[in-house]
C-alpha cells in the first residue's frame, strides 16, 4: 500500500494546527542504513491504527493535521540542515507545530534551528550524540545533542534514556555542562522523575522534544540504526510524552530503519507519532 499522507492528517496546512513532514535522508549512517526509507513505513504503518483512541477517549480525526510529504533527497549534509531548515521554518512560521518523521537524527538540530532560540531542547536516545564531528562532519547523526545545544545552550539541551558515549563525549560533558538522564537512572526512578528532572534542569517552559527511536529498547524496536541494549519501553515514552506535552512546540522522531525488521519499530514510532498529536491537542483544548 502506497501512503500518500499519515493516517487522519486530513486537514490543508491554514487550517491545521499541526504540521508533519518527512526527511527521508540517512547519509551520514554509521553502522545500518536505511532510515531514509523511515517516512513511508511510518506513514504506512500509520493506518493499522483506529482513529478513536480508547486510552484517551477521544477521536484523532478531530485535530486538524496538515502532512506536508517529505523533503527532496538531499546530499551533502548541509544541504539537508539548509534544507529542513526552511521547511521547519514555513511551518514554524504559519503557526503550526512541526512534527518531523526521519530519516537520521541529523534532521533534529536543522529543526530546531527554526525555532526561537529561547526554546529547550529534551531527547530520548540510547547516546549522548554529543561529538563536535563525526567522520569528518559536524551535521552527523552523531552530533545532534551538541549541535542543538549551538542553537539554544548546552544548559538547555537533554537526553534521556542514554546508555552509550564515547570517551571523548565523557571528557566534554564535564567540561562544557551538559546534563543528561541515564537509562539506568530510569530503570530505577521511573520516567515520571526523570522527566521532572529534565524540565528542572532545562529551566524553559517551551520544550522541543527529539525521539531516536534507539532509546527504546531493541526488544520493542529492532529496526534501527545503532541498536543498544537496556533500553526503555514503549509505554515509558508513551507516559513521557503525556507529560511533556503542555510545553511542546515541535518534536522530530528518527532513526527507524525498515529494512533490519518485520514492522514492528514503524508500528511503534506510528502510534508514538499518534500520541504526541493527541496529548498535544488534549494539553492545548483541541479536542
Amino acid at each position: 500500500m502506497v501512503a500518500p499522507r499519515f493516517a487522519d492528517a486530513h486537514a490543508k496546512l491554514e487550517d491545521a494546527r499541526i504540521a508533519l513532514f518527512g526527511v527521508p535522508y540517512d547519509r551520514t549512517c554509521s553502522f545500518r542504513g536505511g532510515s531514509r526509507y523511515a517516512p513511508r513505513a511510518i506513514r504506512q504503518a500509520s493506518y493499522n491504527f483506529e482513529s478513536y483512541m480508547m486510552d484517551h477517549g477521544r477521536n484523532l480525526a478531530d485535530i486538524p493535521v496538515a502532512d506536508l510529504g517529505d523533503t527532496p533527497s538531499f546530499g551533502a549534509s548541509t544541504e539537508m540542515v539548509e534544507g529542513v531548515t526552511k521547511m521547519a521554518s514555513d511551518v514554524v512560521r504559519a503557526g503550526k507545530v512541526p512534527i518531523v518523521l526521519g530519516g537520521e537524527h541529523s534532521l533534529a538540530p536543522a529543526v530546531v534551528r527554526a525555532l526561537p532560540k529561547d526554546v529547550a531542547v529534551l531527547g530520548v536516545d540510547a547516546h549522548l550524540d554529543f561529538r563536535d564531528s563525526y567522520l569528518d562532519d559536524k551535521w552527523s547523526h552523531a552530533c545532534s545533542a551538541r549541535r542543538c545545544a549551538d542553537h539554544v545552550g548546552v544548559e538547555h539541551v537533554v537526553y534521556m534514556g542514554v546508555r552509550s558515549f564515547s570517551e571523548e563525549e565523557r571528557e566534554d560533558l564535564a567540561r562544557l555542562g551538559l546534563s543528561f538522564v541515564s537509562v539506568y537512572d530510569i530503570h530505577e526512578d521511573g520516567i515520571v522523575r526523570a522527566a521532572e528532572r529534565a524540565l528542572k534542569t532545562v529551566d524553559r517552559d517551551k520544550v522541543y522534544l527529539t525521539i531516536d527511536i534507539d532509546g527504546v529498547d531493541p526488544a520493542y524496536a529492532p529496526g534501527v540504526g545503532n541498536p543498544e541494549p537496556f533500553g526503555l519501553a514503549p509505554l515509558q515514552v508513551k507516559r513521557l510524552l503525556g507529560i511533556l506535552a503542555p510545553h511542546l512546540v515541535g518534536m522530530d522522531l528518527n532513526e527507524v530503519s525498515p529494512a533490519w525488521d518485520h514492522g514492528q519499530t514503524s508500528l511503534l514510532a506510528a502510534r508514538l507519532v499518534r500520541e504526541a498529536i493527541m496529548a498535544i491537542g488534549e494539553a492545548r483544548s483541541w479536542v
